[in-house]
């Protein structure tokens, strides 16, 4: 990192909201679900330093435990999309044929489905909540990582000391996971915080129809959501809300960027 300012910089902005969500229970000065009714509406000001919502919620309280709320639905759901899809994709380079074929073009269906109607289809199913706003976001993601690893996969699949741990009688398993894998390993951190920041977006969306984290629980897009009822009183809650949601979603995609360029030979520069 001290050779790439970028990356540094990329590191720090992820790492602060993260490091204020995992310590909300710590620095949130209220509770984020506690209403003082007296105090509602009110912009920034000594004690609420984020102003109060509709409720008299404080909102810097509730963008700590947003923000983590938030956090947690998109490394879960990212998480499981990079499992279901890299095992796929993996699958689908190492023994081609029938299997190839099955699986991408399973996959060619669920890519064909617009992000939000697939994933607002499958919380429709599934029932609205954080759980299954996780497993939507992962059914939307699980193909654009089984055809980003499929790629790569084909090519190491092919070369010869893969073919040299097969002719040694190493297991499928082990060639895998021993061999192919860990070559992946560059491509699959550069795609996953790509794929957080967008994911921080779809959960907020989710979250601002009313599909993803219900009330009272605190969450970025239902602060958005509330908001928006009284945003030409008090737009502090809106606001900051959708300043939150940027952040944490350009922080991801510049770590992304600036991971990509670390990693990729060509993208390196001289020396």
């Amino acid at each position: 990192m001290r050779k790439s300012p970028l990356l540094l910089f990329a590191v720090a902005m992820v790492a602060l909201p993260v490091l204020l969500g995992l310590g909300a229970d710590w620095l949130a000065p209220y509770d984020p679900v506690g209403q003082d009714i007296v105090a509602r509406l009110r912009g920034p000001m000594v004690g609420h330093w984020l102003g109060t919502d509709q409720l008299g919620r404080d909102v810097l309280s509730r963008i700590l435990y947003g923000s983590r709320a938030s956090l947690l639905v998109s490394a879960a759901s990212v998480g499981l999309a990079l499992l279901a899809g890299g095992t796929l994709g993996l699958l689908a380079a190492y023994y081609r044929g029938w299997t190839e074929r099955l699986v991408m073009r399973a996959m060619d269906i669920l890519f064909a489905f617009p992000v939000m109607l697939l994933a607002i289809g499958v919380v429709a199913v599934l029932g609205p909540g954080a759980a299954t706003a996780a497993v939507a976001i992962a059914v939307v993601y699980t193909p654009i990582f089984a055809r980003l690893l499929r790629g790569p996969a084909l090519v190491i699949c092919d070369s010869d000391f893969v073919a040299g741990a097969r002719a040694a009688g190493a297991t499928d398993a082990r060639i895998l996971l021993v061999h192919v894998l860990p070559n992946l390993a560059g491509v699959m951190l550069v795609q996953t915080s790509l794929l957080l920041s967008s994911a921080i977006l779809v959960e907020a969306s989710l979250s601002f129809l009313g599909l993803g984290t219900q009330p009272p629980n605190p969450s970025l897009g239902l602060m958005l959501a509330e908001g928006r009822n009284v945003l030409m009183l008090s737009p502090w809650a809106a606001l900051f809300a959708g300043a939150a949601i940027l952040l944490l979603a350009f922080g991801l995609n510049l770590l992304g960027d600036a991971l990509r360029d670390r990693l990729d030979p060509r993208l390196r520069g001289p020396g």
